[in-house]
């Protein structure tokens, strides 16, 4: 995820002038204050709902994907220092299509997380009497309910165009927030209304195997889980690196693993056994439109309601002010790329891309239409982030094969063999996140390549200076890989026909995944080409405020 203190960074020194100053606790806590998000507001809820108290292994099994992706992109970070390493790096090894096809990806990750931090906002905020007419009973948003998501998503817009470094300056701040709120909720809830009879008294896995799948990618747990590149994003001033990114790495999604389990042993432990009497997939209680604020008021702990209620107004709503920022810088970095039209980069007196905050508006606002409620855009939002990532253990193949001699600050152990372990965990990320999501992500890039597409061809036809260049050969690859895992998706027991019955899909996931990864690796750019696209002097970051 893209922080605005990181890239201006780079903005002013660039790559090879950064100062390594940053020590392991600083890159840990980059990475905490970003993994610590609004996800845990609501994802203990959802996935109990969808896993029964088996959600703690769901919460175990997305924390191990999560460390595998995060390794591979130690590494990667070490080897290229810049910021938006996960767009540039199949750039690199892959070359024009792929590098936009990744930076779409990218795109898509960014603008999509504003919305959901509105909708979070929003869902608790169902407890004042005023917004109780904001959402349906099922969490979708009511017209009333998409009016207020729009009028947020231009407050976020409006603060972006006065200017955020205010707001960057206020993460330390923001970080202890994050990390304070959830643990005092778990030490004041499990006080007194601890009760281990509620993770067997309706079954531990009432859902089987595949509610705990479902969960990983459905209920907000590798949403919640995400934040670990931010940490990667500062390879370049890590005083050493080597050392301390794949500390950092481990050591933040460590932490976040811990207080999410925590937060879903106590929130299954403290409930009232009416609450899911009629089975987990029924929980229902006062208050539940604002999971833990609502619980806390259950259990007679008011005061902190009323502490739960301002989080849910604040953490969101800076996570929601920088992802607004954060797209229009990803949509900057496309065009300075060649990949968008020049009016992307284009910045008003105060440094401020203007038009990329308008789309970035318009988006989240389209956002709203086929995914009105949190855990709907939750499900999007995870799968274009970690096909975002999948780039990332492709990358690495290629560059273990034709860069054997590249400096590696830090090196994966045993990376022949969790590179493509890892990317095989992101396709199966992606492919429990269900068929009804998958179409709607597939939909969102055949407009990227309709939009992004249509432009390089037309500045390639016109001659235009920046046109970037594409390389189909090395990403032939890449449009059966999308194809694929969407015929996999539809043909799959989760949300499509069923004809690949749980477990083979695992296998098949495994082996088109493996299929693949050699395939890009074989097919990739010459190592002549790899240098040249990592030596070209090309400025991808928001310009100076």
């Amino acid at each position: 995820m893209v922080s605005v203190e990181q890239t201006s960074v780079e903005d002013a020194r660039g790559p090879s002038g950064l100062r390594r100053d940053v020590g392991l606790i600083g890159l840990m806590w980059a990475s905490v204050g970003s993994i610590i998000g609004s996800g845990w507001l609501y994802g203990a809820e959802k996935a109990v709902t969808v896993a029964g108290p088996a959600a703690i292994i769901s919460w175990l099994i997305g924390a191990v994907a999560i460390v595998l992706l995060a390794l591979v992109h130690a590494e990667l970070g070490g080897m290229f220092p810049v910021a938006g390493g996960t767009a540039r790096y199949p750039h690199y090894a892959f070359g024009g299509l792929a590098g936009l096809s990744f930076g779409w990806f990218s795109w898509l990750q960014a603008a999509t997380v504003a919305p959901i931090e509105v909708e979070a906002m929003i869902g608790y905020a169902g407890h004042w009497h005023w917004a109780q007419g904001f959402q349906h009973s099922d969490g979708t948003l009511t017209p009333s309910g998409i009016v207020t998501a729009v009028f947020l998503m231009a407050v976020f817009v409006a603060v972006n165009f006065l200017g955020v470094r205010v707001l960057a300056h206020t993460n330390s701040a923001a970080t202890w927030w994050k990390i304070a709120v959830p643990l005092g909720a778990i030490f004041f809830i499990a006080i007194g209304n601890f009760h281990p009879a509620n993770f067997t008294s309706e079954g531990f896995a009432p859902f089987g195997a595949k509610g705990v799948l479902g969960a990983i990618s459905g209920s907000g747990i590798i949403f919640a889980l995400l934040g670990f590149e931010q940490a990667i994003q500062l390879a370049g001033e890590s005083r050493n690196p080597k050392r301390d990114l794949p500390r950092a790495t481990l050591g933040s999604v460590a932490i976040g693993a811990v207080i999410y389990v925590l937060l879903q042993v106590v929130f299954i432990a403290a409930l009232p056994h009416s609450t899911f009497a009629h089975g987990w997939a029924h929980l229902d209680y006062k208050g539940i439109s604002g999971p833990w604020a609502g619980l806390a008021t259950l259990v007679g702990l008011g005061w902190l309601a009323v502490v739960l209620y301002a989080d849910a107004i604040i953490s969101p709503g800076g996570t929601g002010l920088i992802y607004t920022t954060a797209t229009s810088r990803v949509s900057y970095g496309l065009a300075k790329n060649g990949y968008a039209p020049k009016i992307f980069a284009g910045t008003d007196s105060r440094g401020v891309p203007w038009f990329g905050l308008i789309i970035s508006f318009v988006t989240g606002v389209i956002c709203f239409l086929p995914f009105p409620s949190w855990q709907e855009l939750v499900g999007f939002i995870t799968s274009a982030s970690v096909l975002m990532y999948a780039g990332a253990p492709l990358a690495y193949g290629v560059f273990a094969d034709k860069l054997p001699n590249h400096e590696r600050p830090y090196r994966l152990p045993a990376g022949q063999v969790l590179s493509p372990l890892s990317f095989i965990v992101a396709n199966l990320i992606i492919y429990w996140a269900g068929w009804d999501t998958l179409w709607r992500l597939g939909f969102a890039i055949l407009i990227g390549y309709a939009l992004l597409g249509g432009y390089a061809w037309w500045a390639n036809a016109t001659n235009q200076p920046d046109a970037p260049r594409m390389d189909f050969k090395a990403a032939q690859w890449l449009p059966v890989y999308l194809l694929g895992m969407g015929v996999i998706s539809a043909e799959g027991g989760f949300g499509g026909s069923g004809n690949i019955g749980l477990w083979w899909d695992i296998l098949v996931v495994a082996a088109f995944s493996l299929a693949i990864y050699y395939w890009a690796r074989a097919t990739s750019s010459k190592p002549e080409d790899i240098e040249r696209s990592i030596e070209e002097v090309v400025v991808t970051d928001a310009p100076a405020h």
